[in-house]
């Protein structure tokens, strides 16, 4: 059992250098709309205890649509909270850099990723359709680092 230690649960659960983003990210997302109001924004990270929602909407591409989405943090929030009125909606909040990762991409690249574009969550992407599966943060790394080399 080298490579794994036990969590809380006895769960076994790999080490940092063995863990992909699945085994810290947090399923699932709390989303909002393009147009949700910068205090709706903060209930739901509030009501949830979270530190980042995800903003999702369609846009018309070229006679179809295409999904956008974007991430609004808490320090996204604490920023927006001095603009002058009119507060901005979760749209103009969110960040412009979107940086994904998916579920069986190895736990160090998403850090590695993290520091490169100086964000602290990811949102976890499916391979498949692109659409957001849940988040990981630096929080969730470091939880991961915190379990040991073991």
């Amino acid at each position: 059992m080298e490579n794994f230690v036990r969590n809380r649960g006895g769960r076994q659960m790999p080490s940092f250098a063995r863990a992909k983003v699945a085994d810290a990210m947090h399923p699932g997302v709390i989303g909002v709309a393009p147009d949700t109001d910068l205090e709706t924004v903060a209930r739901a990270m509030a009501s949830h205890r979270i530190h980042a929602v995800v903003v999702e909407g369609i846009e018309p591409e070229g006679g179809g649509e295409r999904l956008v989405w974007g991430i609004v943090s808490d320090l996204d929030l604490m920023r927006a909270h001095d603009a002058p009125e009119p507060l901005p909606t979760a749209s103009q909040l969110a960040a412009t850099e979107i940086v994904t990762v998916e579920p069986d991409d190895p736990l160090a690249r998403a850090a590695q990723l993290m520091t490169e574009h100086d964000v602290n969550h990811l949102i976890v992407a499916s391979a498949g359709s692109g659409r957001p599966l849940g988040v990981v943060s630096a929080l969730d790394v470091a939880a991961t680092i915190a379990r040991g080399r073991a």
